[in-house]
């Protein structure tokens, strides 16, 4: 969401995490798999950074968790040891269709939906601006901006 709320910036996995508020080592898996899937360009070396792709933006939300969470069954009910109960079990095809649920809300969504006003330009306070620019922790005057506002002013 952050790097589609600032589509023209370079981010790093560490700075994304720091910005953040999150681990580092949790963010840089989440990179991978959204590289891997073609949603976020990954450079490396002294320029690179993260970027966003034109997929980026419109990808499904639910289409994301699938691939980031998989939509395997919420239990495993064929494991090692198989329940006992697997073949008179009512839990089993609840979960299933609560799950299918769950998905199912998330596909109305795409991250451009999950990044608009207010969502985008409060993201924009919490990541680093051009130099010299305010402390981002403070929203400041840029609370009141939207969020295509303050992709201007930077």
């Amino acid at each position: 969401m952050a790097l589609a709320a600032d589509p023209d910036a370079t981010h790093t996995s560490r700075e994304l995490a720091d910005d953040l508020h999150l681990s580092y080592t949790h963010v840089a898996k989440v990179v991978s798999r959204l590289a891997e899937i073609g949603v976020v360009n990954s450079r490396r070396g002294r320029s690179g950074g993260l970027a966003i792709t034109e997929l980026g933006p419109q990808a499904g939300v639910g289409w994301l968790a699938r691939h980031l969470e998989g939509d395997d069954e919420v239990v495993n009910c064929e494991g090692e040891r198989p329940c006992p109960l697997r073949s008179a079990c009512r839990l089993r095809g609840a979960l299933a269709a609560a799950q299918d649920a769950f998905y199912t809300s998330l596909d109305r969504l795409t991250i451009q939906d999950l990044i608009a006003d207010p969502t985008g330009a409060q993201l924009l306070t919490l990541l680093p601006g051009p130099p010299n620019s305010a402390d981002h922790t403070d929203a400041g005057p840029a609370a009141a901006m939207n969020c295509s506002e303050m992709r201007r002013s930077r």
